[in-house]
């Protein structure tokens, strides 16, 4: 069973919303670990009193946490992470690099042109870093070492209102916003090219868009087995845990289109709203297949089973068998 080892309790009216270990270069690679709070807080109109990021070191053999030093923050330092030794944090509606030092975290660099409020900091790269805006989607930065700078060279084509995020690769990133979309946007080839100060941010295509009808609050890219695939696991505010899975041969697309398609004729929703105007509430859903209703297969009358079989090129206990083929794929 797990046990808590240690427990760290704040100020009055003070809330941590952002941790991270760091391996700090300073401390020859070990880990600490960083917590950023904020006391006071207020959401409409959105303040607060100030921010605190405090650095812990473990000690005891990772048994207790021996605090370093604190650095004051002017606004809520929501997201934090690693970046090649140092600290990036998102403070407000700015993006910041800091060095351990002494007495105080050491400020080296900052972005400042942020729209709203840094959600969350994802690094990609070892020079990109993915932020998400609370209310603009997501916006790629390129650290120049030389000139000791961030500048965003790719944002969204559409502004989202972020819940939760999740890197898949260097250049791609999942999102969800408070809507209840779930949704995968790419960069294209050309974003990667070096621009100058005078040239505008390219824009990230939307790769896939599908409305779970619930707000997500976590997404994760996780494998749920040894023997599964790896998916993007997501849980909602209602509770409920759900994957989205990659299809790997042009066959099981081909195939799950078409059993989704028969589906949405032959067992509509209860409460008569079209299948897929539901799925496409906010955006138009796109390049993904609701396994939810494909389940249903198993329910229909037999007659209507193995007319549907017979349009899919396959006999019933065939379509039953690929569809648990694809549901073990992720457990």
């Amino acid at each position: 069973a797990r046990r808590t080892l240690v427990a760290v309790e704040l100020p009055d009216n003070e809330a941590a919303f952002s941790v991270c270990s760091v391996p700090f270069r300073d401390l020859a690679g070990e880990y600490a670990i960083v917590v950023g709070s904020c006391k006071d807080l207020r959401l409409h109109p959105r303040g607060c009193s100030g921010g605190v990021l405090r650095v812990y070191r473990l000690g005891d053999q990772g048994r207790a946490l021996d605090l370093v030093h604190e650095t004051a923050t002017e606004d809520v330092p929501y997201a934090l992470a690693a970046f090649g030794g140092r600290l990036l944090a998102g403070v407000g509606r700015s993006l910041r690099l800091y060095e351990l030092g002494k007495k105080r975290l050491l400020r080296r660099c900052e972005a400042k042109a942020l729209p709203v409020m840094v959600h969350s900091v994802r690094v990609v790269a070892q020079d990109t870093v993915v932020v998400g805006d609370m209310a603009e989607s997501f916006h790629w930065l390129k650290y120049r070492a030389a000139e000791n700078s961030f500048r965003v060279f790719a944002d969204d084509v559409s502004p989202r209102w972020l819940t939760a995020a999740c890197s898949l690769d260097a250049h791609t990133v999942a999102g969800a916003d408070k809507f209840g979309n779930v949704f995968v946007s790419r960069l294209p080839p050309e974003a990667d090219a070096e621009l100058d100060d005078t040239s505008e941010p390219a824009k990230a295509e939307d790769i896939a868009n599908f409305h779970v009808g619930e707000m997500v609050v976590s997404l994760s890219k996780a494998r749920l087995a040894v023997s599964a695939h790896e998916a993007i696991v997501y849980a909602t505010n209602l509770g409920a845990i759900g994957a989205l899975l990659s299809l790997r041969s042009a066959n099981d697309i081909d195939f799950i289109k078409h059993l989704e398609m028969h589906l949405r004729q032959e067992a509509p929703p209860l409460c008569g709203r079209d299948h897929l105007f539901f799925r496409s509430a906010f955006f138009p859903v796109k390049d993904v297949s609701d396994g939810d209703l494909c389940e249903q297969y198993s329910s229909l009358a037999v007659d209507t089973q193995r007319a549907i079989a017979e349009e899919l090129d396959r006999t019933p206990s065939e379509v039953k068998k690929k569809l648990e083929e694809l549901r073990s794929s992720v457990l």
